[in-house]
């Protein structure tokens, strides 16, 4: 009989903020599927880690995520992520594979995971807390009130328009246009937070688009609020 694939949100990286569900999956998966080459070098790894110590008696399996834009290479890591989870599911072997956040935000997961429901097997998708939600929470703020819209946009692409947008903007994910993204937000004098590695032991907090750094990593997460 088939297994089934789980694709389990972790949270933004605070071990605490995994939910219930989610390490119930977790402990009840013998094949736990991390996106990188090296599973224990994974930020995911670490997070579940910390509140599943025991982590280390499943079977880690490596899905190799390469930070690119060419279509090419990521079709060929997707199919080779999803076939290697479909190897474990034909075994009989449940897999949890874990990605930050909520999978269904802005996560690579989401690729492998359709590929794995086209071949015909069950995949499920476990919600868990958004990194923007975790965010604002950290700042001890709001992030939208009464009419306010929300919206939510990958800073890596071109945001010039979006950022004209009323209400909350979130910009996720900027990587090396980190520096464009500062000049845009400081040309517009935008109220623009920022906190880099939220939950984690080296997290850090930026309040004013002068502050962010150029090159800030990877897990960086920008609120634009609108000026009252």
């Amino acid at each position: 009989m088939k297994a089934k694939l789980y694709g389990v949100g972790i949270g933004p990286g605070d071990p605490e903020l995994l939910t219930l569900k989610a390490l119930r999956i977790i402990r009840e998966s013998p094949v736990i599927a991390l996106p990188g080459s090296d599973p224990k070098e994974t930020v995911a790894y670490k997070i579940v880690k910390g509140a599943y110590p025991e982590l280390d008696q499943k079977e880690l399996l490596a899905v190799d995520m390469p930070m690119t834009k060419d279509p090419e290479k990521l079709e060929k890591s997707h199919q080779a992520g999803a076939d290697a989870v479909c190897a474990c599911l034909d075994e009989g072997r449940q897999v949890a594979f874990l990605t930050l956040g909520d999978p269904t935000v802005y996560s690579t997961y989401l690729y492998v995971h359709k590929k794995v429901l086209h071949a015909g097997y069950e995949a499920e998708i476990i919600s868990g807390i958004t990194s923007f939600c975790a965010v604002a929470a950290r700042l001890n703020m709001g992030l939208v009130e009464k009419a306010e819209p929300l919206h939510v946009m990958p800073a890596s692409y071109q945001i010039s328009d979006a950022l004209k947008l009323s209400g909350t903007r979130v910009l996720m994910k900027a990587g090396k246009k980190m520096g464009q993204v500062k000049e845009e937000l400081k040309a517009m004098g935008a109220e623009a937070v920022m906190i880099e590695n939220c939950g984690m032991p080296d997290e850090k907090i930026y309040r004013s688009a002068d502050e962010i750094p150029e090159d800030a990593g990877y897990y960086s997460l920008i609120i634009v609020k609108e000026k009252l």
